[in-house]
Parts: structure tokens; sequence; C-alpha cells
């Protein structure tokens, strides 16, 4: 169970590295990785022409949709959201930036290998 932790925790990294590579060569700024508080965490947050982006990375070699939809489920939104908002009050300098929540999503099958949804929820749901 340790060594697949481990894998696991690799194959994160790996996705999530990725993910950030992308996002900048789409001209995203990245502001910040694997921003923890107590309440949760965010992968990546970026930004781009005033938009201030929190960014789930998914790395689902073996997943499909349906996986994908449960690993973005409600409570995993409430947290990120939680700590986006935690984030924004103690850092006043994007208070005039737009707001969006996307997912980076890496190796799904049936899916280009890094593929992006933007605006993949939002706080009023």
């Amino acid at each position: 169970m340790k060594n697949s932790k481990k894998f696991n925790k690799v194959i994160g990294n790996d996705g999530e590295n990725r993910a950030a590579l992308f996002l900048e060569s789409q001209g995203y700024s990245i502001v910040e990785r694997n921003y923890r508080i107590r309440l949760g965490e965010i992968d990546i947050i970026a930004s781009k022409d005033n938009i201030l982006v929190f960014v789930e990375v998914k790395t689902l070699p073996g997943g499909n949709a349906e996986i994908l939809a449960h690993e973005l489920g409600s409570v995993k939104q409430k947290r990120i959201i939680e700590t986006a908002k935690y984030f924004l009050l103690n850092n006043r300098k994007y208070n005039d930036s737009l707001i969006r929540f996307d997912a980076v999503v890496v190796d799904l099958p049936g899916y280009p290998d890094i593929y992006h949804i933007q605006n993949v929820f939002s706080e009023f749901l």
C-alpha cells in the first residue's frame, strides 16, 4: 500500500508539472503551486489577461469521464472554493481580477494528453 501511495504521488507530481508547462505555453503565468491551508489545497494558481485561475490537476491514466466527474465532486469543489477565498483574502493585489475555476486533466484515455477545461465549476452551484 505504501508503494502505491508513493507511485500515485510521483504520477500526480508529473501531471502537475506537465499541466504547469502547458498553462505557461498558453500564456498563463504561474502565481503559485500547491497552495495549501488546513482547509484544502489548490494545485496551481495562474493568471492571464486579468483573470486569476484556480486549477485542479487530475492525472487519470486509467480513468474515464465518470471517474473525472467523481474526482471533481461537490466536496472537492467546496474545498477549492474556500481555499481560493482564503488565498484572495491574503493576496489583495488580485481584488480586481476576474476569478475562474479550471481543471487540467492529464492522460485521460480518449482525450488529448493534456485537456484544459475552463470554468469547470463555479461557486454558485
